[in-house]
């Protein structure tokens, strides 16, 4: 089995597997809509996190990993958890394309979405809305601001070639709001 990850998986997928490939899935956009209550945020200040939204001109860029023998039932227990329970996401199943050149075909992949009908759904809002809440935001697996930065990451080193306006408009908002998060070392040096 294959399992797409977009969010959070993409470095942290918390789950053996046999073997990951960085690439992407068609019809989606990815968007910072989901609330998140547990990982990254509280009940009083849920984080935001990802999902996806079916755009039919969109790719969203991720991990895929594979799962065999009895990494299967084990990773999807954990995911079942780690997702749908506590993130109050549904499974689907999508056609990946890996990023290698040689790649002939593409995998089918289960990846986890959180549709508007699900509780913690937030929806839209202007990304320096999106920035102010995520910099508010921490949960048990760490403060949202590390989510946003992570994801940004991932997309810059893995998939430069890759545009995500969205994810690259809340990092911005977010840096101007904090702009003390980006030291570098030649300013570190001089205070």
């Amino acid at each position: 089995v294959w399992i797409f990850g977009y969010g959070s998986l993409v470095w942290r997928p918390g789950f053996e597997f046999t073997s990951r490939k960085v690439g992407f899935i068609r019809g989606y956009s990815r968007r910072f809509w989901q609330g998140d209550t547990f990982h990254r945020g509280s009940e009083k200040m849920p984080g935001r996190v990802v999902t996806l939204m079916e755009d039919c001109g969109a790719c969203t860029w991720g991990v895929a990993y594979e799962v065999r023998g009895e990494q299967v039932a084990a990773s999807l227990q954990y995911l079942n958890v780690r997702e749908a329970v506590l993130g109050g996401y549904d499974t689907k199943f999508v056609e990946f394309y890996p990023q290698e050149k040689d790649a002939e075909e593409p995998i089918l992949a289960l990846v986890y979405i959180a549709t508007p009908q699900n509780p913690s759904y937030l929806g839209p809002a202007s990304e320096e809305d999106i920035a102010a809440q995520i910099i508010v935001s921490s949960g048990c697996a760490g403060h949202n601001i590390e989510y946003l930065l992570r994801l940004a990451d991932f997309m810059r080193y893995f998939c430069p070639q890759a545009e995500d306006k969205h994810l690259f408009s809340i990092e911005e908002a977010l840096t101007s709001i904090l702009p003390c998060l980006y030291y570098t070392e030649e300013s570190l040096e001089e205070t």
